[in-house]
């Protein structure tokens, strides 16, 4: 009878239950097939349980504890692991009560863990604004389709074409329901900030209200130190809000750790708030103001020179603008325009930034149309996009992923530069953007703000699928789009030629030195014990995997056969010091393609085993197979050959 199959968090539970608890787990790592987990007493583990597992082959006993998951999930399984004690890949899990104290652990390091796996500062910043936001993509969508019906009636009304006495109150309806949302952003975003940094979240929550200033006194205001005008309300936008809470993280981690612990919960919370709100009402704020000030005469130059160049810059430069919150020093100039020649120039180009999201959005979806996740996010947030509100679009769509949302400036810029050059097309009213604006164009110019749009949603889309798909999404569609990775059925009766991966001598998996390989739990096939460091591909396929500790890689066959190439003996341990990788994931081999170089002296001196051992892993595939020689052969010589069902 069939085990059952375990989810990867109880897979994890049970993992632990059968090393004798996470309190008796020093450390976990993980190599190409197995989890390895140092354990602080050997008395107390259950290897019968363990082997009992679902999803667990094997197991042994060595001086590591060796679970064997297999290729492709181990990884799974080590991160979920660690990720339930708190603690990063080989770090030391805490000693002690065992849950109570490692939950207490995990809420503390979850945020270390992420920044250890990311590449860069960059790629870091970007992943974390993603985490932040996309939980806030369903209430982005539906507030922002409300926002975008009450922004065309609004504007209907205002243009005369429907009877405000009829129409108005739906609309003041339909705006609460969206200011349920857009109007406490800052607070929905530190809380969310304050889960992917670790700190509490409602404290998060708090923090993001602070820009809202709800206890100033209208009457005495504070004072911007950088100006000495009043602070305004949302200075410091979006940015500063989870600049903040970042700050926030630091400080109330420091606390917890020098505070004692009969009065941390009264001081931590209290001290947290006052150290971070009195630097975000006293410098965050302040900056941004300084800033937003600091561009009120560059705008007006920029407006000033006007055309098609003013259009482009202000089109571009616009998202970026409120992302610092610093697009609330237009609404007076809006106002003024309005008030002196009844409509407002700016506007209209203004709204090309979200225009260039569209585009930009677009040219994602046709050019990544494998990540199911992206796209649909994409069709979720593109009907909110084109009315206007371009919120779902910036954090959850082009913002994380870097490029594109510099390509979608660039369509933006190119949509204002199209209105500039056209000249006169104005907007009787703000507030509304996207296509939800056409009503509200003046003196029936609206064709100019339409060719605008057309021009932003083109450039948008020209520059990012040319210029903004990021590398990494590039190949991760180009692998979706291979036989192996596209859900191609596997050729009926396909038989592959499996070769010696390096000069030396072959034998069957019988007589390797490890047991977990001798007694095949991860599958079939044979081992070649090298005589030169030159290794070679065993079979014809696409690198799937080559694993960070460079002593194994995976390969994938067209028939659909999973190998993997596992270079020496435990070598995992050696941090992939003698071993030189001369191919990368997605890169397709033949037999004659040499795919690393191995110091065998190097591995032979650390006590390591040198047996380059060949394994298909998906053995369900595999009709019949043969080892067809032994003993001394050259490297890429035909040795083995498998048939697929």
């Amino acid at each position: 009878m069939a085990k059952e199959e375990l989810s990867l968090n109880q897979l994890a539970k049970a993992i632990y239950d059968g090393a004798g608890g996470m309190e008796n787990v020093q450390n976990v790592v993980h190599c190409m097939t197995r989890v390895r987990m140092s354990v602080r007493d050997d008395s107390k583990v259950d290897q019968a349980k363990l082997k009992s597992i679902p999803g667990v082959l094997g197991v042994v006993d060595d001086e590591q504890l060796q679970v064997i998951i297999g290729p492709g999930k181990v990884n799974k399984v080590a991160k979920e692991m660690v990720d339930l004690a708190g603690v990063g890949l080989g770090e030391d899990l805490p000693e002690g009560s065992g849950k109570d104290k490692v939950n207490a652990k995990a809420a503390e390091m979850k945020a270390a863990q992420k920044a250890k796996q990311k590449n860069s500062p960059i790629k870091a910043i970007l992943k974390d604004i993603s985490n932040i936001f996309v939980p806030m993509i369903p209430a982005f969508v539906g507030s922002g389709l409300l926002a975008g019906v009450a922004a065309v009636m609004a504007n209907l009304i205002t243009a005369g074409t429907l009877d405000a006495a009829t129409w108005q109150q739906f609309v003041d309806v339909l705006n609460i329901l969206k200011n349920g949302m857009f109007s406490y952003l800052v607070i929905f975003t530190g809380v969310n900030a304050a889960q992917v940094f670790g700190a509490n979240p409602t404290l998060g929550g708090v923090i993001g209200a602070v820009v809202l200033l709800t206890g100033m006194n209208p009457e005495a205001p504070i004072k911007n130190l950088f100006t000495g005008d009043a602070l305004a309300a949302g200075q410091g936008g979006i940015i500063g809000v989870i600049f903040a809470v970042w700050l926030l993280s630091i400080v109330e981690k420091k606390l917890h750790q020098i505070i004692p612990e009969a009065i941390d919960i009264i001081l931590t919370p209290m001290l947290s708030l006052l150290v971070i709100g009195l630097l975000e009402i006293f410098l965050i704020m302040p900056l941004a103001g300084f800033i937003s000030n600091g561009m009120v005469g560059g705008i007006n130059w920029v407006l000033s020179v006007g055309g098609a160049f003013s259009g482009f810059v202000l089109g571009a430069l616009f998202l970026p603008m409120v992302m610092f919150g610093l697009h609330q020093i237009l609404t007076p100039i809006h106002i003024q325009m309005i008030g002196e020649t009844g409509k407002t120039l700016l506007l209209p180009i203004l709204a090309m930034a979200g225009a260039g999201q569209v585009g930009a959005a677009f040219a994602l979806w046709i050019k990544l149309r494998k990540d199911k996740e992206l796209t649909e996010m994409i069709k979720g947030a593109l009907p909110v996009g084109i009315l206007g509100i371009g919120e779902p679009l910036i954090y959850g769509v082009t913002l994380p992923l870097g490029r594109p949302f510099i390509t979608a400036c660039i369509g933006g810029g190119i949509g204002g530069g199209v209105i500039g050059a056209i000249g006169g097309v104005g907007a009787i009213a703000i507030g509304p953007s996207g296509a939800a604006l056409i009503p509200l164009i003046a003196d029936g110019k609206w064709w100019g703000y339409v060719l605008g749009l057309l021009a932003a949603y083109a450039g948008g889309f020209v520059a990012t699928y040319f210029f903004g798909i990021p590398k990494e999404k590039l190949a991760e569609q180009e692998l979706a789009d291979s036989p192996e990775t596209a859900g191609v059925t596997p050729l009926a009766h396909a038989t592959e030629v499996f070769t010696a991966v390096a000069d030396g001598s072959v034998y069957p998996l019988e007589a390797a030195a490890d047991p977990v390989f001798a007694e095949k739990m991860m599958g079939e096939g044979y081992f070649v014990e090298p005589t030169e460091g030159a290794t070679y591909a065993p079979v014809a396929g696409k690198i799937s995997t080559i694993f960070p500790t460079k002593h194994a890689i995976g390969i994938t066959t067209d028939s659909g056969l999973e190998v993997l190439l596992h270079m020496g003996i435990n070598t995992v341990e050696l941090d992939g010091k003698p071993f030189d990788v001369l191919v990368k994931e997605g890169q397709r081999v033949t037999p004659e393609t040499q795919v690393a170089t191995v110091d065998l002296a190097a591995v032979k001196a650390a006590g390591k085993g040198t047996s380059m051992m060949v394994l298909i892993t998906n053995m369900n595939d595999v009709k019949t197979h043969i080892l067809e020689k032994t003993g001394v052969v050259k490297a890429s010589e035909e040795v083995f050959k498998a048939a697929t069902k």
